[in-house]
């Protein structure tokens, strides 16, 4: 199965990497070790043998700007340059031109219409499986906090291919829309009057035991912001910063 429309790494940008790295090798028994990058020193992140990310300094510039430690996801496409001008004539726009990470790969930092930050991307060789859903460490569900999220999903349904799953009332926020990625429930969109001017995609991690993992976040200097509780389905959710700033969140099996 192609990789195309896929989430296929994620990246923290965080103030302290030695503590980031500590901090979620605690909490999703997560491995780090120095990539061997000259120029720019990058931290890869393991889930057992698996590769799932890294991690970089925020660079002083991006901080004195008012940047903020945080995520980005990585989707893989088939043509970076071609992709990137595609989110351009879309409405979005292009933060960093593509560029070629050498022996690794092509990438574009890029953002939705609204302002919401992903990451294309196109590796040199073959990527590995996907884990079987649920495998501890990885990732588990991908979330957007949009302004519109009608308009959010015309825009990744035009670039990725992206269906519409399930569509889940929640009350005074209106509707959370499941969306698909090859057929596989992938994720989920939402009107997020919190969102303000700032959408985010927001990354869950695979756990066994949610509340054991959120008094882990707690002991280890994070925090938990909202949860533990039980979604639709009977999985359990619990959103988190971890110590320096960065939201995340946590995934856990029904039980």
């Amino acid at each position: 199965m192609s990789t195309k429309g896929h989430f296929v790494w994620y990246e923290l940008m965080t103030t302290d990497t030695a503590a980031a790295a500590a901090f979620y090798g605690e909490v999703l028994g997560w491995r780090a070790r120095d990539a061997g990058m000259e120029g720019q020193p990058y931290t890869l992140l393991s889930a057992g043998e698996a590769q799932i990310g890294g991690m970089m300094a925020m660079p002083e510039a991006y901080a004195a700007g008012g940047g903020r430690p945080g995520w980005i996801g990585y989707i893989a496409v088939a043509d970076v340059d071609a992709g990137a001008a595609q989110v351009q004539q879309a409405g979005g726009a292009v933060h960093r031109a593509a560029e070629d990470i050498p022996g690794v790969g092509r990438f574009a930092v890029v953002a939705d219409p609204q302002g919401a930050a992903f990451v294309l991307f196109k590796g040199n060789g073959q990527m590995p499986p996907a884990p079987p859903p649920g495998t501890p460490g990885h990732a588990g569900w991908h979330e957007l906090h949009a302004t519109d999220w009608p308009a959010a999903f015309a825009f990744y349904a035009g670039l990725f291919g992206w269906t519409k799953g399930e569509a889940i009332d929640i009350g005074p926020m209106g509707t959370y829309q499941l969306f698909a990625i090859d057929a596989v429930p992938s994720g989920g969109m939402m009107t997020d009057p919190d969102a303000g001017q700032r959408p985010f995609w927001m990354y869950y991690f695979n756990v066994r035991d949610i509340r054991a993992a959120a008094a882990t976040v707690t002991a280890k200097g994070g925090q938990v912001l909202h949860g533990p509780h039980e979604v639709p389905g009977g999985a359990w959710i619990v959103n988190c910063a971890d110590p320096q700033g960065a939201m995340f969140a946590l995934v856990a099996p029904p039980g």
